[in-house]
């Protein structure tokens, strides 16, 4: 059955795509649909904050009038602001750059656009995709859309907000300090932190750099991987880019997960966690243990991983806005904490980072996967800058929250946050599935069977505040 254009919005990309293939809609009516739904619900949520709709339009009607172009033929796909598009504003997020206009496209929106895909606009996030929380001073704040009165997460909280709210099927996101993975927990959608070299792209920087990765963001799992097809792969302008075909991840993610050894970490070792989160968190153990799989509780020794990510993304932040003057509270404290590293804290860092990886290596010899929080709270009040404190401890600075996140990128593996379940107030809750070294399949297929279980992510927001 051909659903109705004004559903079109909150199909899945697979289900739009073979509808698409087999001529029953054209990509014209899908990229309209979606531009109905951005008119309808963006000005509440704010998460496109550059719609491109003649543009998009005009794509789609030369799909339409074309052959099957690629994996993402048709399918609308949202940028994050921090991605340079041709001939289309892009802020980073900044006021420094609020009148930028690039003149080339980054490596990941050539893709997009080579597999077929159809650009609808750019997400907000925060100035230099600095923080999890979505608010700058060009656009503005991200608000949730399953409670307006909430955060989206970040930095890549606009495109986890449109996608909840069905502005678009499909968004690309970066993370390094849980940017992916945090506001997919919050939005109730999938994000994936890939192996880094997953989804190459180019830095005039530093190349050499792991914590900082782009990644794939979707509504379903499948969709998830279906997107990773036409992003990922090698390229020489990263020395990091891994490889490997990515029509890997376009067959059958069916797996056993009845033969599966996972490991449960409920705080990774500590950490403080809300306790709603913990509640629903511990969903999952129980979802995996019901698909037959042996769940135990056990901890990875992650010592050293705080002191190491902070060194570098100080490091990193000195050396990529160190020259830059105007910047915001956030982006001028991780340069003013960079500017302070020395060559023993790197090498220091070096050190931790090594006996970590080894002990990573020991870990997944014993375990297939991992699963924790992705985030230590739920959606937080969006005029809060940063979460103050967490079950009753106080954070010492705006990064300390992220550490479920943070602590999980210095380890170099795939992560995946899936949706899990809903607080009491019906605010969402992602689980947060860790992998051995470069088995981003594995992660994928794990997080999929979990999601047929689970169902958490096939509830819509309703698009209002508690009481309206």
């Amino acid at each position: 059955m051909v659903a109705p254009v004004t559903e079109l919005h909150y199909l899945t990309a697979s289900e739009t795509s073979a509808l698409l293939r087999a001529r029953e809609i054209s990509a014209a009516e899908v990229t309209q649909a979606h531009l109905d739904r951005i008119e309808a619900v963006n000005p509440q949520v704010n998460a496109i904050v550059t719609v491109t709709a003649e543009r998009a339009l005009d794509r789609a009607r030369e799909l339409d009038a074309g052959e099957w172009q690629g994996p993402l033929h048709g399918l609308p796909v949202a940028h994050k602001d921090l991605v340079s598009t041709k001939g289309v504003r892009t802020t980073f997020g900044s006021a420094l750059f609020a009148d930028h206009v690039p003149t080339v496209d980054d490596l990941i929106v050539r893709r997009v656009r080579d597999a077929g895909g159809v650009m609808i606009g750019k997400t907000n996030t925060p100035e230099f995709g600095t923080g999890s929380h979505t608010v700058n001073e060009v656009f503005g704040a991200t608000r949730n859309p399953y409670d307006l009165t909430k955060s989206a997460g970040g930095s890549s909280g606009g495109a986890a907000a449109a996608l909840a709210a069905g502005m678009t099927p499909l968004a690309d996101g970066s993370d390094m300090g849980g940017s992916l993975r945090n506001p997919a927990s919050f939005c109730n959608i999938v994000g994936l932190r890939p192996t880094p070299g997953r989804v190459p792209s180019k830095s005039t920087t530093a190349a050499w750099f792991t914590l900082g990765v782009s990644g794939p963001m979707a509504r379903t799992v499948q969709d998830l991987a279906l997107f990773l097809t036409a992003v990922a792969g090698p390229d020489p302008s990263s020395p990091l880019s891994i490889q490997e075909d990515p029509s890997v991840f376009g067959g059958s993610l069916e797996t056993d997960v009845s033969r599966l050894r996972i490991a449960y970490s409920p705080s990774l070792g500590g950490l403080p966690v809300d306790g709603e989160t913990a509640r629903v968190t511990a969903q999952a153990a129980e979802a995996f243990r019901g698909l037959g799989a042996t769940v135990e509780h056990a901890d990875l020794n992650l010592t050293g991983a705080d002191e190491a990510f902070r060194t570098y993304r100080a490091w990193w932040y000195a050396a990529t806005y160190g020259d830059l003057e105007g910047v915001g509270e956030n982006v001028r404290w991780n340069v003013e904490k960079g500017r302070e590293v020395t060559g023993d804290d790197l090498a220091r860092a070096e050190k931790l980072r090594t006996r970590l990886w080894h002990r990573v290596n020991g870990f997944f010899g014993t375990w297939d996967y991992l699963i924790a929080p992705v985030s230590q709270v739920p959606p937080f009040p969006v005029e809060d800058p940063y979460v103050r404190s967490v079950d009753g401890l106080q954070m010492p600075d705006y990064l300390a929250w992220m550490r479920s996140c943070y602590l999980i990128s210095v380890l170099g593996v795939p992560a995946l946050s899936v949706p899990c379940g809903f607080t009491e107030t019906g605010l969402p809750v992602g689980v947060q599935i860790i992998g051995r070294p470069w088995d981003d399949l594995g992660v994928i297929k794990v997080g999929h069977a979990f999601e047929r279980v689970t169902r958490a992510g096939s509830v819509r927001p309703s698009l209002c505040a508690p009481g309206r």
